[in-house]
């Protein structure tokens, strides 16, 4: 069963997923604006990774996708220098997954674009508006 656009506009979900989507896609524009290339996938990092370094494990999990997909991501964000592999103190067989100081700068540039987006939302919304949208998202949120 198809639904054509109109339609799908109406759908609560499909809406949600289109602003996900595209909020998703204005966050990585302005980091890469500033200078920092990556994919929207690398987003899966960035935002689970803590600031004491993450073990591989925990940021799939996190991201909810196998820990092979994730170790590519790594691998990805590695080889642009943004995370580093280092070992684990409390286990020296694991891997802790790290961020550089290029990478401490990415999500700063990440959090400056979502302060922008923020802005925005306010503007288009208004005050009480975006308050609203706020509460309502976390009460979605919170049932489950």
């Amino acid at each position: 069963m198809t639904q054509d656009p109109v339609e799908q506009a109406a759908n609560t979900i499909a809406m949600l997923g289109r602003a996900y989507s595209l909020l998703g896609f204005r966050i990585v524009d302005g980091v890469v604006g500033a200078g920092f290339p990556q994919k929207p996938s690398h987003s899966a990092v960035f935002a689970q990774i803590r600031p004491e370094g993450s073990r591989l494990t925990a940021l799939a999990r996190g991201a909810n996708i196998s820990p092979q997909a994730m170790g590519e991501l790594v691998d990805e964000l590695e080889d642009l220098g943004y995370v580093q592999r280092r070992p684990d103190p409390s286990d020296r067989r694991a891997k802790l997954i790290t961020l550089t100081a290029r990478g401490q700068e990415c999500i700063a540039a990440g959090i400056s674009t979502i302060e922008g987006i923020e802005e925005h939302i306010a503007q288009v919304l208004g005050p009480r508006g975006h308050a609203e949208l706020r509460r309502l998202l976390s009460e979605l949120l919170a049932g489950g």
